[in-house]
């Protein structure tokens, strides 16, 4: 069956972000996946880690959702990740996915316009990983797996982009967002307990002073649990 894409599959890229840029057309959205990237990279330009088994897939496409919803966009594709990796994933405001507590992938959404890039990297299995990462699987799950994940969650994204805005999955979001509730601490030295999740998509925390604020993830670079 035809896709409402174009899909390129490739061994190794050097940013599939930057080939979906490249890629798609006013018309067509883009697909890229690679089991490899030599010049990934996370939120705030930070360099990405490749497991030794593992998939990046991003999506061009261009979209009228409009201030403030664009910064519902990773949120949504956490969504749209999760319903397609399954509940063993869980979601850090606002863009990391989590196995057991450790980092197992990450969102990356660029924008411009009405072109949008969302980007997904996930590690598939890791047998050493560094501290604090994880994976999805606890065998090598062979070559195919990460294609069809990939592919999974572009589908996904795509629907749920279509859906509307002002219908974004905000109940799903929040039952799998295990940031809320907990004790954060943000740079450069905030502290605090993260309460909600904003109609914008801004995490909203209570200060340890007891003052109600929000984050937006353009300001904030990192949030971490933080004891007591």
């Amino acid at each position: 069956m035809d896709t409402p894409y174009s899909l390129l599959v490739a061994e190794e890229v050097v940013s599939t972000q930057d080939l979906a840029r490249e890629l798609m057309r006013p018309s067509r959205p883009a697909v890229v996946v690679a089991h490899r990237q030599t010049g990934g990279r996370g939120r705030s330009g930070s360099p990405w880690q490749t497991a030794p088994r593992a998939v990046a897939v991003s999506v061009g496409f261009r979209s009228d959702w409009q201030s403030p919803y664009r910064t519902l966009l990773p949120l949504v594709a956490g969504v749209a990740a999760r319903r397609v990796l399954g509940e063993s994933v869980w979601l850090k405001w606002p863009n990391d996915l989590l196995v057991d507590d450790s980092k197992a992938g990450g969102i990356l959404v660029e924008a411009a316009g009405e072109q949008i890039v969302a980007g997904m990297g996930v590690n598939l299995y890791w047998p050493d990983p560094p501290a604090g990462v994880g994976a999805l699987d606890a065998r090598d799950p062979g070559s195919d797996r990460g294609p069809q994940l990939a592919t999974g969650w572009a589908d996904e994204l795509l629907t749920l982009m279509r859906t509307g805005a002002d219908r974004w999955p905000r109940d799903e979001y929040l039952e799998a967002c295990v940031t809320l509730g907990t004790q954060i601490s943000w740079d450069p030295n905030g502290r605090g307990r993260a309460v909600d999740v904003a109609p914008d998509g801004s995490l909203e925390v209570v200060t340890a002073e007891g003052h109600r604020i929000s984050l937006t993830a353009g300001a904030v670079r990192h949030v971490r649990p933080s004891p007591g």
